[in-house]
């Protein structure tokens, strides 16, 4: 059946960094589009940035732009989200995801078929 497993979140100060990676299995990994997510309490999940099954067209929502990469490595089934200059503001659960598509459809979580658990991101000011 269909995996995504996170790792790589942690607690950082602000102006940090972390590389938080999602291994996936179960499927042919390199014809779906990925997706990286975060939801801090009390709010919305929130898109954070998708990337094709090639890795050749990536789309970031506006306030992590500059900030975070978005990447992957097809050949281990793995998508990472680099993420610079943390703020407090990117504190969050932070999810990777799945489509049932080779192409993403925007960051609405609801194109999003299969999901990970989710690894803890804490920045502190």
């Amino acid at each position: 059946q269909v995996q995504l497993v996170e790792s790589g979140g942690g607690s950082v100060q602000a102006g940090g960094s972390l590389r938080l990676s999602c291994l996936a299995s179960g499927y042919t990994y390199n014809q779906h589009c990925m997706g990286w997510f975060r939801q801090a309490p009390g709010k919305e999940r929130e898109g954070v940035a998708v990337i094709n099954h090639s890795g050749s067209i990536t789309y970031y929502v506006d306030s992590v732009k500059g900030r975070f990469t978005i990447s992957r490595e097809n050949a281990n089934s793995l998508v990472y989200l680099q993420m610079n200059d943390l703020k407090p503001e990117d504190t969050a659960m932070y999810y990777c995801a799945r489509t049932s598509w080779a192409y993403c459809v925007g960051t609405d979580w609801t194109n999003f078929d299969y999901w990970g658990q989710g690894t803890q991101v804490t920045v502190s000011s």
